[in-house]
């Protein structure tokens, strides 16, 4: 009967004697379960799990597909061991109830590509464990009674529970994966069951790390689920949905306003608020849907380990139990110290399977947020840009991300904290009685106090807003950096910087003030609350004694009270600020797109009647917002198709507006807008990416050489291939800034020719290019007889020679088409524009090429040329990350003061713009220090030694082992952060190119490839990052499992010498080794902070030890106060060299310029003419000779002290956000009269009058509220109120028309006909009644004269004039 599974005990004395006999099981000194017990339960046990989990597995294997597994080596393994145990089924019965079971889902397994079951594991495991007993018993029978006693028996069990330790073994190991085409995939992919539970599959990347350095190439690849294009594909559907949503809701309450309900300016603000606020938590139930579910199974892990921590507490409690009863059996206590040792480390396992849900879920949320900000960037319309700068943009991508994530891993705290309090309460009370209420009472005083922090912090979240300002005013300052040099205007933005940042510290200080005082309440509370049940506990009753049970079971809960205590102001703190980054980032992703049916798209057909308009406007009217007034009226275009239609105006007068409309970029207000075909644009200011030459023109299309080579020599770039190093490989920096205007301006045209495209919108690229160069362009691409003759081309000019050649001519005027028709037409009706042409056809003629010189090289430019020849081609390189570990230099300097930081970006020379994207925020510190854990630690090891010194032979081991793997993890978590640092650049970056150029993008049709483009740099980032936070759980599994041995050690240590120890040793020792594991696990977070957040000062510091110009201000220099009072210039050898060992920019000048005097300087490009101007701004210092004003040498004198006392109007008209009176005037040092003189002056006063707000108007970032040629003319305001001795003009007037110019050239003449003028001349009747013209050639004064003197002598500068049309 016992064989077949029934117990003579159950006949005789009931199936409660059956289970229940405690004699045999517990109350002896030999142990052991029943026969019916092992016979029934142990062995049917394993089988229920199957059966009933079984279904299940099948059903969740259906739903995953991961390739056929093919035969291998382990399966034939697996199946041989399994076909084995067919022999043992008459022998073990039980064995025919799982074994068709096993086999069918191993074979299912292995067609869906699961190479790792930890549902045969898991049943493996209970198989084995419930076979320990039997086994104990038999070999306890074989000792009693001899092996002859059941031989057969013995042998059949023995066999078969070798055969189940085989399979558990075999289970450990993963079968390979199907064939994949991925480089170096995750090793988690291809790991078992334990593997991944245990990190090991993590180890070889520890080791390889602590061997040599990490490189980027010895990262895995993402696995699929985490790789953007998976992640967001999924979450843009969803997102849609409740865009969808919320759309229908404000159209049905637009609708209710629309009836005639007018609403208050109280409740639109309320609306908006709410609109914001619903935004928010519509992104939040986005994310939820998509990443809920795993999100739920790390939460499953988080209750399974509370129930583990629970568990210690109540063990050892049976523990000192234990050591107090002298009669109890001595196995009792080593069944308490394993089951103790089980459970913690059980504990820990489930936690660190917790953190690393929690992150992977965090890291998807980034990847996932950061591709929805970026798509929404791509489609936003210009109102909506105009509220969202790039500085702003960025942070969402960086901080509010970096919320999001700290989110995800401390949510589950605000729920869990509370239930696990309440735990530890009713246990207490279980131990103390009421006294546990005393406790609760402390409690209950901690929680409003938090929560009233907490709610104080959240107001204090204005912070981000400072932070907004902060960055964008670094981006603005970045980008315009050479123009704060020219001005010497880097006291009056660091002041500005220094303002936003105190104000930002101010409310991180006191947000960091209130979250220090919920820390130490709840550091504290530990104390308070053992001080209050255990005072109330002795106080209430004499007969109460505290033994060592009860104190130090109640402490080990209180030390578990601890945790959720601590976490939970965090959490509460990090989901207020959670609450506050999802609704800045659900207001972004709520902006006002750009629609889709603004402009009719209708396919071109070759085949089609040439006579169908490429571009219909009918009757349009338009505006850059929903409430603006419109800025485009009563428009009625048709641009037939291959026709050459010219747009022109005064400045402002709508021409790019025009072209916007086309593009779809403005908000229609009525009309109708019809394009038929591919559409190619060059913007006024051309959009050049941080990439080669020839990846800028090509643009994402197939290089076809012949065409290529067409486009270059049509578009007259074949000159600037042979100046570039590396040719058509050449990179250009960011925003072209190793180019000049006219070179940036033709790289953007042969884009937009290289497509192919069937309309062409041509904003102005003629103004950026000298004559002849514009006369070449316009031949061989825009006329009659170029590449695009047969396309549709719009074409915004200020040129008058190109007019008689086009189709169609728009004339414009505030926002309105007053005049259309063919050049001879409109000459013949004598209106405004027959006027306009008569009174300017001779300065045309005079400068039918005058506009830039064909590759004049703007100051940067000449730099980066010569800096260009050392590295041949390579311009910009990626950060670089260090390696080793952090050297303790790094965290020698104070850079805690951050405005030094923000003065040393100022100072610095402009090559450095791209690193500041990293030093421009505060360090990280942690905010704890390691050092106080460490002396928690010596305090337990010292307690454990004391109450059983052969723990010091446990420790010392222990010790080292610990020091071992720190060692291992520390040189690879380093290098990990700065790999995932110098990899998050880029992402910026690229962020920051995608906005300025989106209107280039959408009108190439280009989103699909700069999405794909994004989200390889983002998981290039997250290929880094992953590893970083898996690192973290592989370090502390392995040192939480060290401590762990030593809470074992304590336990069994005490067992064996309780004879000597008291409880009350006992409960000390082992109390405190418990608390070894938390110890372990914030040793390693607090000292992973500082080397990690070390490896951000060791980039500032980088940074801050980079070469410096010279001082601003000298203190005695002997400078008089009206310097230079003539304005004076002498070269005296004057020799300069971008870098040492490079080609020199300019050879022994030798030169004197008169006071009051006029110069042009022309030349060739590369000659030396911008090199002069850099010289003598100081920009570049001088290699050789000195430059003289007013005999004052400038090289002793602080750049300051110079810079602010000459004046330039620089090539590019750069504005930064902030008032139109700060744009010209920072420092506050002119009166509002002088401000409107010098507006009058430059032909602004009348405009700028126009202006609700006057001269207090709120330019936008770049001043993009603003035309181009409204932006020169500021910049001309700027020379007029300061008024210098010294004028230098580089390119000035480019961007405006030519009645325009001529008025500013008047101006010139007649304001600083008391100046010293130098002319960087690109249209060279500008220059033609200056007192001398110098030709610089090759660095090189060539030709030196008066204008009339060097045309006689037939030079260099006769050649230029006749190609100019000037002689």
């Amino acid at each position: 009967d016992a064989k077949l599974g029934f117990c003579p005990y159950f006949m005789a004395n009931g199936l409660t004697l059956c289970f229940q006999d405690w004699n045999v099981t517990w109350y002896t000194a030999h142990p052991d379960l029943t026969q019916c017990f092992q016979h029934t339960v142990l062995v049917w046990f394993p089988c229920f799990y199957l059966w009933v989990c079984a279904p299940f597995y099948c059903l969740y294997l259906r739903f995953y597909d991961n390739g056929r597994i093919s035969l291998s080596s382990l399966f034939n393994a697996y199946m041989s061991v399994c076909l084995c145990c067919r022999v043992w089924v008459s022998v073990w019965p039980p064995l025919v109830c799982w074994r068709w079971s096993i086999l069918l889902v191993i074979h299912l397994e292995r067609l869906r590509g699961f190479r790792s079951s930890i549902f045969l594991f898991l049943f493996w495991t209970l198989a084995v464990i419930c076979s320990l007993v039997p086994l104990r018993a038999n070999i306890q029978t074989i000792i009693d009674e001899g092996f002859s006693a059941d031989a057969m028996r013995f042998v059949a069990f023995f066999t078969f529970f070798s055969l189940q330790l085989a399979q558990l073994i075999l289970s450990c190991f993963a079968d390979q994966r199907p064939v994949t085409l991925k480089p170096n995939p995750c090793p988690v992919e291809d790991a078992s069951f334990l593997s991944k539970v245990l990190f090991w599959w993590y180890g070889r990347l520890v080791v390889k790390g602590y061997r040599s350095p990490l490189q980027a190439e010895d990262l895995w690849s993402l696995r699929e689920e985490d790789t953007s294009e998976k992640i967001i594909c999924d979450l843009e559907k969803e997102w849609a949905k409740q865009w969808a949503k919320m759309q229908q809701q404000e159209s049905a309450l637009n609708g209710t306003q629309a009836l005639g309900y007018k609403l208050s300016e109280q409740t639109q603000l309320l609306r908006k608020l709410h609109k914001e606020q619903i935004s928010g938590f519509c992104l939040l139930r986005t994310l939820a849907k998509n990443f809920g579910p795993y999100f739920l199974t790390g939460t499953l892990c988080l209750v399974i380990q509370d129930a583990f921590m629970f568990s210690i507490p109540q063990v050892l409690s049976l523990l000192l139990g234990f050591v107090r009863d002298e009669d109890a059996p001595l196995w009792k206590g080593y069944l308490f110290a394993f089951l103790m040792f089980l459970l913690s480390c059980l504990q820990s396992l489930f936690n660190h399977q917790y953190m690393y849900t929690c992150f992977s879920v965090g890291m998807r949320v980034k990847t996932a947020v950061m591709g929805l900000v970026y798509r929404k960037s791509l489609v936003i319309n210009s109102a909506a840009r105009r509220t969202c700068t790039v500085g702003e943009i960025v942070n969402l991508v960086s901080a509010d991300t970096q919320k999001l994530m700290d989110f995800v891993v401390y949510f589950n705290a605000v729920w869990v904290a509370p239930i696990e309090i309440a735990l530890c309460l009713f246990f207490l009370w279980q131990r103390l009685g009421p006294s546990a209420l005393a406790g609760i009472a402390t409690v209950i005083l901690i929680f409003p106090l938090n929560g009233f922090i907490a709610k104080m912090r959240s107001k204090l979240q204005v912070q981000m807003k400072y932070m907004d300002g902060r960055i964008k005013l670094m981006n603005e300052i970045l980008s315009g950096i050479k123009i704060l040099k020219f001005y010497a205007w880097e006291n009056a933005f660091r002041e500005r910087v220094l303002g936003y940042r105190e104000k930002e510290l101010n409310a991180l200080k006191k947000s960091q003030i209130l979250y220090s005082i919920s820390i130490a309440s709840f550091n504290s509370s530990t104390f308070l609350i053992a001080f209050a049940m255990f005072g109330v506990y002795v106080l209430i009753d004499e007969k109460h004694v505290l033994d060592a049970q009860k104190v130090f079971v109640s402490m080990a809960l209180i030390n578990i009270l601890k945790a959720p205590l601590s976490q939970l102001p965090f959490a509460m703190s990090t989901t207020m600020q959670a609450v506050v980054s999802l609704k800045r980032l659900g207001k972004f992703l709520c902006q006002d797109e750009l629609k889709l049916d603004s402009v009719e798209r209708a396919p071109y057909h070759p085949g089609e009647c040439i006579n169908i308009d490429g571009v219909v406007i009918d009757n349009g009217t338009f505006s850059w917002s929903k409430d603006s007034t419109p800025c485009l009226r009563r428009i009625n275009v048709k641009g037939q198709r291959g026709s050459l239609v010219a747009v022109v105006g005064h400045v402002g007068s709508g021409k790019s507006s025009l072209l916007s409309a086309m593009l779809g970029e403005m908000e229609k207000k009525s009309g109708h807008v019809t394009v038929s075909g591919s559409v190619a644009y060059v913007p006024q200011q051309a959009w050049i990416q941080n990439a080669t030459l020839k990846d800028n023109i090509l643009f994402g299309h197939e290089r076809k050489d012949s065409w290529y080579q067409s486009v270059l020599e049509a578009c007259a770039l074949l000159p600037d291939l042979g100046i570039l190093p590396a040719r058509d490989a050449t990179e250009i920096g960011e925003k072209g800034l190793n180019l000049s205007g006219g070179q940036k301006q033709r790289v953007s045209l042969a884009r937009a020719v290289y497509r192919k495209a069937d309309i062409y919108l041509l904003d102005d690229p003629l103004s950026a290019v000298d004559a002849h160069v514009g006369q070449h362009i316009f031949e061989n691409v825009i006329g009659p007889n170029g590449v695009l003759k047969n396309k549709t081309r719009i074409l915004v000019t200020h040129g008058l020679s190109f007019l008689p050649q086009a189709d169609l001519i728009l004339v414009m005027e505030d926002g309105e088409i007053t005049e259309m028709g063919s050049y001879a037409e409109l000459l013949s009706r004598k209106n405004t524009f027959a006027d306009f042409v008569k009174a300017f056809s001779v300065c045309e003629r005079k400068e039918s090429a005058t506009h830039r010189a064909h590759i004049y090289l703007s100051a940067i430019s000449d730099t980066e040329q010569e800096q260009d020849q050392e590295e041949v081609g390579r311009l910009t390189h990626a950060d670089k990350a260090h390696t080793g570990r952090v050297s303790n230099t790094a965290t020698c300097p104070d850079i805690s003061n951050n405005g030094q930081t923000h003065q040393h970006i100022l100072s610095h020379v402009t090559q450095f713009q791209r690193c500041m994207w990293n030093t421009s925020g505060p360090s990280a510190w942690p905010s704890s220090s390691p050092l106080g854990y460490v002396f928690k630690l010596l305090e337990v090891c010292i307690i454990v030694l004391m109450a059983t010194p052969f723990a010091g032979v446990i420790i010392l081991p222990l010790t080292l082992l610990y020091a071992f793997i720190q060692s291992f993890y520390v040189a690879t978590s380093c290098q990990l952060r700065r790999l995932e640092s110098v990899s998050r650049s880029p992402i910026y970056t690229h962020f920051n190119e995608t906005v300025q150029g989106a209107g280039v993008i959408r009108a190439f049709g280009e989103q699909s490839r700069f999405i794909l483009l994004a989200n390889s740099r983002v998981d290039h980032n997250q290929t880094s990052y992953f590893p970083r936070f898996v690192a973290t759980r592989w370090l502390a599994v392995n040192l939480e499992f060290l401590g762990n041995l030593l809470v074992l050690a304590a336990a069994i240590l005490s067992v064996m010498g309780r004879a000597t120890l008291s409880p009350g040793i006992v409960g000390l020792a082992v109390s405190h080794s418990l608390q070894v594991t938390g110890i372990l696990s914030w040793i390693v977070r607090a000292w992973t902070d500082v080397e990690n957040n070390i490896v951000s000062v060791e980039r500032v510091k980088e940074y801050a030890e980079t070469t410096k110009e010279a001082p601003w201000t000298i203190e005695d220099s002997p400078l008089p106060s009206d310097w230079p009072k003539s304005g004076s210039i002498g070269f005296q050898e004057y020799g300069l060299q971008y870098r040492r060992g490079l080609d020199w920019a300019l050879k022994e000048i030798s030169l004197s310029v008169n006071e009051r005097e006029k110069v042009g300087i022309v030349g060739r490009t590369g000659a030396g003419k911008s090199s002069l101007a850099l010289g003598i701004f100081r920009i570049l210092e001088a290699a050789k000779g000195k430059i003289f004003i007013d005999g004052i040498n400038i090289a002793e004198i602080g750049l300051h002290q110079l810079r602010s006392r000459i004046t330039i109007i620089p090539q590019d008209p750069v504005l930064f956000s902030g008032s139109l009176r700060m744009n010209l005037d920072p420092f506050d040092g002119y009166t509002d009269e002088e401000v409107w003189r010098a507006l009058e002056l430059a032909h602004l006063k009348n405009f700028v009058s126009g202006l609700p707000d006057k001269l207090n108007h709120e330019c936008s970032e770049g001043g993009e509220n603003l035309s181009l040629g409204q932006r020169q003319l500021v910049c001309l305001a700027r020379a007029l109120l300061r008024k210098t001795k010294i004028l230098v003009l580089d390119e000035a007037t480019a961007a405006v028309d030519l009645e325009t110019d001529n008025l500013i050239q008047s101006t010139i003449r007649t304001q600083f006909e008391d100046c010293t003028v130098l002319t960087i001349a690109h249209r060279l009747n500008t220059i033609m009644d200056y007192t001398r013209v110098i030709v610089m050639d090759r660095g090189h004064i060539a030709e030196m004269d008066s204008p009339n003197n060097l045309i006689s002598q037939r030079g260099q500068f006769y050649r230029m004039c006749r190609e100019a049309g000037l002689v």
